[in-house]
């Protein structure tokens, strides 16, 4: 999967959903937030990015002192300044080299880690727009899929790192993809063995299960939506799945 034209996509239909509504929209599944604030969150993420990146910081960023951080007031230039964000992170990825470490949340990760991880932060937050306007949203299975993986890899990393429990010991989720295009790479279980809190593409039956297609899926590991608003079945222990919910908010 090309990561970078992807991100320069995503960002792109980003803005245009924003473009087409009204700045003080509420976006629910986004509380106390309007289109506004959540356009700022997306393209100032991009520059908070792409200056880690190129200072090859290996501490945070205060977001506060990120480079042209604020949009312009005109809507065609914060169009210009969101997508150009998403190139930014792209073009400090090739100056500095893929591989160079740099800080994230997640500890240090090769440069090219904030590629694919501003990629899903726009294509979730696109859904948080198109919901927040009443309109469709379409995402690609392969992209979709690729999102719940980023997501998962996200929760155990962080589970270890800061100790926290998304699964009881002894418990596992699976989640099923129904679309044809995505064979093993559209089944996940995570598990919390004696390893530890951990995931795979492999089948298995989980303490608690769901399946649907992948952009489904994705909208309910990251709670844009409840598996009953789209259809979708919880199959064994719905307890399990609904604190794995609540504990791992994107």
């Amino acid at each position: 999967m090309d990561f970078r034209a992807a991100l320069l996509d995503q960002t792109r239909a980003f803005g245009e959903l924003i473009a087409s509504g009204d700045p003080a929209t509420p976006v629910p599944t986004c509380p106390d937030w309007t289109l506004k604030q959540l356009f700022r969150h997306v393209g100032r993420g991009n520059r908070w990015a792409a200056q880690i990146i190129a200072d090859r910081r290996s501490t945070e960023l205060d977001p506060r002192d990120v480079r042209d951080g604020k949009p312009p007031d005109d809507l065609d230039g914060a169009i210009e300044w969101l997508n150009s964000g998403a190139a930014l992170v792209a073009k400090a990825v090739d100056q500095v080299g893929s591989d160079a470490r740099v800080w994230t949340f997640l500890g240090p990760r090769p440069a090219g880690w904030w590629i694919r991880r501003r990629l899903h932060e726009a294509t979730v937050h696109r859904a948080d727009a198109a919901m927040a306007l009443g309109v469709d949203y379409d995402l690609d299975p392969e992209l979709a899929a690729d999102a719940i993986s980023e997501w998962l890899e996200r929760v155990c990393i962080e589970a270890k790192k800061y100790h926290r429990v998304p699964l009881e010991s002894g418990q596992s989720v699976h989640l099923h993809a129904t679309d044809d295009v995505l064979g093993p790479t559209g089944e996940w279980t995570v598990v919390n063995d004696e390893d530890g809190v951990w995931w795979s593409h492999d089948h298995g039956k989980g303490s608690a299960a769901v399946r649907g297609s992948a952009k489904d899926l994705l909208m309910v590991t990251t709670r844009r939506r409840t598996a009953a608003d789209l259809g979708l079945e919880v199959f064994g222990d719905t307890a399990v799945w609904d604190a794995w919910l609540e504990r791992t908010p994107f």
